[in-house]
């Protein structure tokens, strides 16, 4: 995922359907520096984890 689209996601009250590892997740906030996003699985919003933005998948 380029990390513009990331930032929109990230910024939108709009719900985005995005997935890591083929699981729904939500970020949180993205890295522009590094290159990562800090999600959470949306059935598990404890489960903090900082990905490379690349492992992020949008789902049209």
């Amino acid at each position: 995922m380029q990390v513009q689209r990331a930032q929109e996601i990230a910024d939108s009250p709009v719900m985005a359907d995005v997935t890591y590892n083929a699981q729904p997740i939500y970020i949180q906030h993205v890295d522009e520096k590094n290159l990562t996003a800090r999600i959470f699985p949306l059935d598990n919003p404890e489960e903090e984890l900082e990905v490379s933005l690349n492992e992020l998948k949008e789902n049209h």
